[in-house]
């Protein structure tokens, strides 16, 4: 549609509202009283038959006005319904008045219900309330076979206009829908697990618990320097030391990096804590988790990634080392780090020459390793270079942690330590987090010294998980783009252009 069209159409709906005005009808009344939303009535239709005082209310989606009876479809956030509408039963003022009314128009309507002869149900109107005028069009509604699709031609402006997206495509409602339900279930399986669910601060005087490019921002009145949170663990561990034994947090994350498919600057992740267990009770827990929402869904394989997932056989398990020497044809037995960079070299794998034995072993499985993992795969044993807040492998000589992500279709979906207490070997580790970011390093973390007087006080053994909620969502309802799981995600500015 031209600028132009669409500046005549506006300029005519609001010529409309000025003349319902002039007739006496406010086109924007305050409330409407309705007896069902769509989906009940219809769900009630038999009980409801012959009764006239079935009222609804809706977006008006469809009309056919065929002289003195119509027919029209409307929605609501429950579904839709058939109406039919006659001069006889609302009289010629009401009548005429919905002649003039616009797809996109809320209307509340009161009638009975009735089947047409081709037996589909429908309110029969007697009563017809205009409830909101709209100005701007809505994009073409497409219907083949009952399917209604929307008329979006370019998928950019559906993210930008999530509001629209809903209105006219029910698959992407469907969505969102889906994706409450999974908080849901996630819910209910740690609260039967007794985890107390807590809020700690986004806003922070210093990020930690991952490796990541923080937001920065000023707080006026403190005059100090704040950073949006990047992960929550370095509180949540707060609270296991303050004697919370476990504690679980749906939080808003945000990361200052790139974004593809499956990354978006803001995001949300579960992450929770449990005193005196560790990462192969994790493991374990991990998994009953997944299979707990399957079956919360109804469902147990899942398209995802043009892969099938089923969430109901037993999760593979596989060390960081054994994947890479597969798959890079490397013996890791008498390897260095020197030896890891020139297979990286061949593989034309990114990886400076500064970089260590963890670093570079840690960039030769996502590039060699992970693209492999479809079915739902723990990986275990993590370099302590590039873990500093998991405990050491036990019986080893420090070089692992014991740390594990699960791996679904190529891509990660938890992290998970047995983590780390000892308050000396934390201090020298952020220790050397903070020189390598002194160095240059943006995404090293941070020396937070309230974090470490905490430890000193004491920490219980305690095993801690995060898991990315919207990469979930996206598995669970098939949506290969996070943008499609997200209602508004973050885009690059339009261009002017």
């Amino acid at each position: 549609m031209s600028e132009r069209t669409l500046h005549e159409i506006i300029d005519q709906r609001k010529e409309k509202i000025k003349n319902l005005r002039a007739d006496g009808v406010n086109p924007y009344p305050h409330n409407f009283d309705r007896s069902h939303k769509i989906t009940e009535a219809l769900e009630q239709f038999d009980a409801l038959l012959g009764k006239r005082e079935t009222s609804m209310a809706g977006r008006l989606m469809s009309q056919r006005v065929m002289g003195k009876a119509s027919f029209a479809n409307i929605m609501d956030g429950s579904g839709r319904i058939q109406l039919y509408l006659s001069r006889e039963d609302i009289g010629e003022t009401k009548y005429s008045m919905f002649k003039t009314l616009d797809i996109g128009d809320f209307i509340g309507v009161k009638g009975e219900l009735m089947s047409t002869r081709t037996g589909e149900k429908t309110l029969k109107v007697f009563e017809l309330t205009l409830l909101s005028k709209n100005i701007r069009p809505l994009p073409n509604v497409k219907e083949k076979d009952g399917h209604h699709f929307d008329g979006f031609e370019d998928k950019e402006q559906r993210y930008r206009k999530r509001y629209l997206d809903l209105i006219v495509n029910p698959d992407v409602k469907e969505t969102f829908v889906k994706r409450a339900k999974i908080y849901k279930s996630i819910r209910s399986f740690f609260d039967e697990s007794g985890y107390l669910e807590v809020e700690t601060p986004i806003l922070q005087p210093l990020y930690g618990g991952a490796s990541a490019r923080p937001f920065k921002t000023h707080h006026n009145a403190l005059d100090m320097q704040l950073f949006l949170r990047i992960a929550d663990e370095l509180y949540l561990k707060r609270l296991i030391i303050g004697g919370f034994e476990k504690v679980f947090e749906f939080s808003r994350n945000f990361r200052n990096e790139g974004m593809d498919r499956s990354h978006n600057p803001e995001f949300t992740a579960i992450e929770w804590y449990e005193a005196y267990v560790d990462y192969f009770y994790l493991m374990d827990q991990v998994e009953a988790l997944f299979k707990h929402l399957a079956r919360d869904l109804d469902q147990s394989i899942f398209e995802y990634d043009n892969h099938k997932i089923d969430l109901t056989q037993p999760f593979k398990k596989a060390t960081m080392s054994s994947l890479v020497q597969k798959h890079a044809g490397i013996d890791l037995s008498s390897a260095d780090a020197g030896d890891l960079l020139k297979v990286c070299r061949e593989h034309k794998i990114e990886a400076p020459g500064n970089s260590n034995y963890g670093q570079l072993l840690d960039a030769l499985f996502d590039a060699l390793v992970q693209p492999h993992l479809i079915e739902p795969t723990f990986v275990t044993e993590y370099p302590k270079a590039i873990s500093p807040l998991a405990k050491n492998k036990r019986d080893s000589d420090g070089t692992f942690v014991e740390r594990f992500e699960l791996f679904i279709a190529g891509n990660e979906f938890a992290n998970a330590f047995t983590e780390l207490n000892d308050p000396i070997d934390q201090r020298e580790r952020l220790e050397a987090q903070s020189a390598l970011r002194a160095a240059g390093d943006e995404e090293a973390q941070s020396l937070d010294e309230d974090f470490l007087q905490a430890m000193e006080y004491g920490m219980p053994p305690t095993g801690g998980v995060g898991l990315g909620l919207d990469r979930l969502v996206m598995m669970l309802t098939g949506n290969r783009s996070i943008r499609d799981v997200l209602l508004f995600p973050q885009m690059r500015p339009e261009s002017k252009g």
